[in-house]
């Protein structure tokens, strides 16, 4: 029994409002995978926040024809697709896809899409390289901490020199008048 024409709506709606929450979306192919291997994607996919659709090609078609960040994405729709829609870890859900793509060696890369821009594989493979949002927050940080920790070590290292340069005095005014008795004795 095929869709009725409201169930087909229903879910031309709720791709609209997924690719709306999305950054990125991938397209592969997924003709030959198991109901569990779809199964097994979905569960890696699920820990970066992204959404694995299997649905057919004018139903997506339908859902991105009035959004022009997404058009880009029929160029994609030929054959048995199924759609990897990001939201959170752009990264790490590319590298689910592609620990998942080594271990059934099922699945082909058609193509992604963000911001407006039809992605090749190597394009996502370089976004997957890409530090994730805590990894870079964490660098700046620590980047931030060091400059502060440089800059009161810099701070404190004035008045400590200061401190040696004033408890030297006295012992240097010793030694003068020492230097000087003894040249007075000596010469005197």
């Amino acid at each position: 029994m095929g869709r009725t024409l409201d169930n087909k709506k229903e879910v031309v709606a709720d791709l609209k409002e997924l690719l709306s929450d999305s950054q990125l979306a991938i397209v592969i192919d997924y003709q030959g995978l198991s109901v569990a291997q779809i199964t097994d994607l979905r569960n890696r996919l699920r820990p970066t926040g992204t959404v694995c659709k299997v649905t057919k090609n004018t139903l997506m078609r339908r859902a991105v024809e009035d959004d022009e960040n997404w058009q880009p994405i029929t160029e994609f729709l030929v054959g048995s697709s199924a759609f990897m829609l990001v939201k959170d870890d752009v990264g790490g859900a590319i590298r689910a896809y592609q620990d998942f793509q080594k271990a059934t060696k099922k699945t082909d890369f058609k193509g992604g899409v963000m911001q407006g821009q039809a992605l090749s594989q190597d394009q996502v493979k370089a976004i997957a390289d890409l530090p994730s949002k805590e990894e870079l927050i964490g660098q700046i940080a620590g980047s931030i901490n060091s400059i502060a920790t440089k800059l009161a070590v810099g701070v404190n290292e004035v008045p400590a020199s200061l401190g040696r340069c004033v408890n030297e005095v006295p012992g240097s005014l010793g030694r003068v008048l020492q230097a000087l008795s003894a040249q007075k004795e000596g010469g005197g």
